[in-house]
């Protein structure tokens, strides 16, 4: 495989995934980690992906906070808020994760919507403070460097002394057979404390990462209330998701 063949592969799984591995990349590309490292070494300098440990991050992901920054898919990911507005009634207490996708969101909620907001994002947290009438509650704890949201055992004793009425995250891997997954222990144990607290849970993602599988697992798809992409509910490539989840 040509150099820019990789690159351009390396550039779309940090796109969809925000944090890639070397050591998947390497499998999946069938090269050996030394290569990979030399490509994230010229991708690094050309300022198109931020070396973190073990692997790399979009730095859309990174400073999501900089709103005029380059956000890959940022209108399906408005498309998505627009649709996740629907689920946002007054007086409804939400617990919300990080992410690009989110960050839509936070940006799209209504200054009139009266509702209590608990996030493990400072980014979000920042991104709700302009709003009049919410109250924006910040969980604390370690902050992840990898994913910008708070992590340890003090996060999730905090969480699981909240009960919410609508918990929404995003989504690393998620498909039929496998469920929601991610790449990062620490984040796995945030969203599992996270759905622990919440009465229902939404999915926020984009089609492109439908279909696709990180190492570690979530839940099973029948544990998500929702799952709300870009895609019209009736689009036939959702149809294999019907049966487990509402689709909005």
């Amino acid at each position: 495989m040509l150099k820019e063949e990789r690159h351009k592969l390396i550039m779309r799984e940090v796109n969809l995934h925000n944090k890639v591995l070397s050591a998947d990349l390497s499998r999946l590309l069938d090269v050996s980690e030394d290569t990979i490292r030399r490509d994230f070494k010229e991708l690094i300098e050309a300022g198109r992906i931020l070396k973190v440990h073990g692997g790399a991050v979009s730095p859309s992901f990174h400073f999501a906070h900089n709103m005029q920054g380059e956000v890959y898919a940022r209108e399906a990911k408005q498309a998505i808020a627009e649709k996740t507005k629907r689920l946002l009634k007054k007086d409804i207490t939400v617990l919300i994760e990080g992410g690009t996708t989110i960050i839509e969101l936070a940006k799209a909620i209504p200054n009139d919507l009266r509702a209590t907001f608990f996030t493990l994002s400072p980014q979000v947290a920042i991104a709700l403070s302009d709003r009049e009438k919410l109250d924006v509650i910040s969980i604390g704890g370690k902050l992840s460097k990898n994913s910008n949201v708070h992590t340890g055992a003090s996060v999730i004793n905090q969480l699981a002394e909240i009960k919410v009425d609508l918990c929404i995250i995003g989504a690393n891997g998620l498909s039929v057979a496998e469920g929601l997954t991610d790449s990062d222990w620490e984040i796995v144990q945030i969203i599992k404390a996270m759905m622990r607290s919440s009465q229902k849970v939404a999915v926020l993602s984009i089609s492109e990462k439908l279909n696709t599988t990180q190492r570690l697992k979530v839940c099973d798809l029948q544990a998500v209330d929702y799952l709300i992409t870009e895609l019209p509910p009736d689009d036939s490539f959702l149809n294999p998701y019907k049966s487990s989840v509402e689709l909005m």
